[in-house]
């Protein structure tokens, strides 16, 4: 069964050209949505992923990819999903894009290790580019409750008798911070 999925981005756009092309093709049913793909929840394509689960070796049909998602990584998700479902995808503007045939989904497969050494290479960039930053003495998180002379100070009320929660009291902050601070000043 062909299933046609149609998308505009906006009220004011129209889905008669993309619902013409998917019926001349043969699509039994047709999903169609006004909505921006950048958007995640997209109602009808939900809808679609799950009228899926009833069926096997159902086809997807777009007349572009950029009806389906709007990143190589939303796009090969979608595909992960269909594929897992015994699905297939078939793009009419994009011959290339159609999991149903061998060269299909070698291109896919392709496009889908691209995609993860694209994540790798991001991942070591950003890696190398917080050595350097913590080099040049930038600290990440969150900022500490605490300067260097509360936390001193917070030592010092706990040496002359106070509780650690009077002492927190006293610094407003929560017991578990002053705990935190006279550990780290103890290393």
């Amino acid at each position: 069964m062909l299933i046609g999925y149609a998308r505009v981005s906006t009220e004011d756009q129209f889905l008669n050209n993309q619902r013409s092309r998917l019926m001349e093709l043969g699509c039994q049913r047709i999903f169609e949505e006004k909505i921006s793909g950048t958007t995640r929840n997209r109602p009808q394509l939900m809808l679609l992923l799950e009228h899926l689960r009833e069926h096997h070796n159902d086809v997807v049909v777009v007349t572009s990819l950029d009806r389906l998602a709007r990143s190589t990584r939303d796009l090969l998700e979608i595909a992960e999903i269909l594929n897992s479902r015994g699905t297939g995808l078939r793009s009419l503007n994009e011959p290339w894009a159609d999991t149903t045939t061998p060269a299909g989904k070698m291109v896919l497969t392709v496009f889908a290790g691209i995609a993860e050494f694209e994540r790798t290479l991001i991942l070591e960039r950003t890696k190398a580019g917080r050595s350097l930053a913590r080099e040049k003495g930038v600290r990440f998180g969150r900022p500490p409750k605490l300067t260097q002379e509360q936390a001193l100070l917070g030592l010092q009320l706990i040496n002359e008798g106070k509780s650690v929660r009077e002492a927190a009291r006293i610094l407003n902050c929560h017991h578990a911070t002053l705990y935190r601070a006279k550990a780290a000043i103890q290393i």
